[in-house]
């Protein structure tokens, strides 16, 4: 049978045991002081409202509506155009006459033909690009209707009929022309808008200038340049219906870029048109 030890013979081992009272361990995470938690806290909010107000304003600019966007783009390149106008020109005109009113313009012939020479070199040159197409997009231009080549040719033979000299293209023409060309090949969405705005300047104002222009030194004669085959509203709302086709495939930014080269339409368009009284 097993002993059992007596406890008298245990106490010793008792005796010898000893206990270390361990110090109370210091509580590292609160030696960060609370300051720069705070700190970090706002700053945290502070970049996360940035983060809010950033997606805020980013929404507001993809809702935003620019003016006349609803009816379709041409109806933003109309109203941008019309902006460029002066008072006398058009209701919505914004721009301080530089020239001196139509009404007031002491055309010649010589300047004419100036004029008739260098707009066909214009014609010539759009009519080109839209059938070489460097951009699939132009192909939907050709055989418009609106083409103003043609009939140019047929003034300016019967100019030379009545014993006129036919100039050769100055410098307003070549540089447009030239321009023109250097624009197709690598920004589409510019020269969109040189083609819509001399197809479509000629066919409102261009025509109301060449009535006047006629009246006082054609004896009245109506031009081919200012006559179409068919009904012209149709015309132009078929070329509508396909610039707003062309435009629904561009971002915002690229229709921006658009509607912004309209001021350099007007300008090389505007020297080509004063050569009429040069």
């Amino acid at each position: 049978m097993a002993s059992i030890t007596p406890l008298s013979q245990s106490q010793p081992l008792l005796e010898k045991t000893q206990f270390t009272v361990l110090n109370k361990p210091q509580n590292q995470f609160c030696s960060i002081p609370f300051s720069r938690f705070t700190q970090s806290s706002n700053l945290f909010l502070k970049k996360s409202r940035m983060v809010v107000v950033s997606a805020t304003t980013a929404t507001e600019k993809s809702n935003k509506r620019y003016p006349g966007e609803a009816k379709g783009f041409v109806e933003e390149m109309r109203f941008v155009a019309m902006k460029l106008h002066t008072k006398d020109q058009a209701k919505e005109g914004e721009k301080e006459p530089v020239d001196q009113p139509l009404a007031k313009w002491e055309p010649t012939v010589e300047g004419y033909l100036k004029f008739l020479v260098d707009s066909k070199l214009v014609y010539d040159t759009l009519e080109r690009i839209v059938e070489k197409a460097p951009f699939p997009e132009y192909a939907e231009f050709r055989n418009t209707g609106l083409e103003r080549s043609e009939v140019l040719a047929k003034d300016l033979e019967w100019f030379r009929q009545q014993g006129h000299a036919i100039p050769e293209p100055s410098t307003p023409g070549l540089t447009y022309a030239r321009y023109l060309e250097e624009l197709s090949e690598k920004d589409p969405q510019a020269f969109i808008c040189h083609f819509y705005n001399t197809y479509f300047a000629h066919s409102a104002g261009g025509r109301m200038i060449g009535r006047k222009v006629a009246e006082k030194v054609l004896d009245k004669k109506e031009l081919e340049f200012y006559k179409w085959d068919g009904d012209l509203s149709q015309l132009l709302q078929n070329v509508r219906d396909k610039l707003n086709k062309v435009a629904e495939n561009w971002t915002r930014e690229e229709k921006n870029h658009c509607l912004e080269e309209t001021e350099k339409s007007f300008k090389f368009s505007g020297a080509i048109l004063r050569l009429i009284f040069s």
